[in-house]
């Protein structure tokens, strides 16, 4: 997480395994934390924020979500928008704490981890990098809590999280490649793609309303966990937007060899 105003020494470093960390009611900055936040939210984090607060997609975002540059300029990037007032609280904090805590966004599990993905050269496998995060506000780094980075991962829920957001990682490099066919910002294009990642809801709709599963090849199986899992039409989403924008991907058109 980033943009904390309320620190004065931030320390990043790399993560091999080991590191110390407790958070807990008892510490004197419990909550510090949930202000003032420049906090990203990807796809997979907005499925399970509607999910838990019960809102459409598109309602989740007029109220929650706030439009900025992207890490290049071919596609938006999205983060949550603070609540009104001076100490600019996150809109889920409650006196006790998250009321959204089970399906909290990526950035608050890492927390205080940071996660990157990258591949040392084309066609390698996704390689993951976890760099510690220090605020001087901070107590929790000074708890006798001993974690390796995959008790952290397991305990934080954040295997399936990570899951989803490589495959996110994946189509916003994608998008880098500018494949809008030269419509510029916001075109037609574009606009598809983010209702697609961004906006399960409408995709669903439009999903049926043009009849695209009966376009590929795509077993019963995964037809159902399409039609009941946002996860899984997100992902299909994915697939769709590459054949789509670059006649690519494991997507089969029917009627084709």
């Amino acid at each position: 997480m980033h943009g904390l105003q309320v620190t004065t020494e931030l320390d990043r470093r790399p993560v091999d395994d080991l590191f110390d960390f407790s958070c807990h009611a008892e510490l004197s900055c419990f909550m510090t934390c949930c202000r003032q936040l420049d906090l990203p939210l990807y796809p997979y984090d907005i499925i399970r924020l509607c999910r838990i607060l019960s809102l459409s997609s598109s309602v989740f975002l007029q109220r929650h979500v706030r439009l900025v540059a992207g890490d290049h300029p071919f596609f938006p990037a999205l983060m949550l928008k603070m609540a009104d007032g001076d100490q600019q609280l996150c809109p889920f904090l409650g006196p006790d704490g998250c009321q959204v805590y089970h399906d909290r966004p990526t950035a608050c599990r890492t927390y205080p981890l940071e996660r990157t993905v990258g591949r040392a050269a084309p066609g390698r496998q996704l390689e993951q990098h976890y760099f510690l995060v220090r605020h001087s506000y901070c107590l929790g780094h000074y708890q006798q809590q001993r974690y390796s980075l995959s008790q952290w991962e397991r305990e934080q829920g954040l295997i399936e999280y990570n899951v989803h957001n490589d495959l996110w990682a994946e189509m916003n490099a994608f998008f880098a490649t500018n494949p809008w066919l030269g419509e510029g910002k916001a075109g037609p294009r574009q606009r598809l793609a983010f209702m697609v990642c961004y906006c399960v809801d409408e995709f669903r709709a439009y999903l049926l309303e043009q009849k695209l599963l009966d376009t590929f090849r795509v077993n019963r199986a995964y037809r159902r966990r399409i039609a009941t899992d946002d996860a899984a039409l997100l992902r299909f989403g994915y697939d769709w937007l590459r054949f789509l924008l670059a006649g690519s991907g494991p997507l089969a058109a029917k009627g084709r060899p």
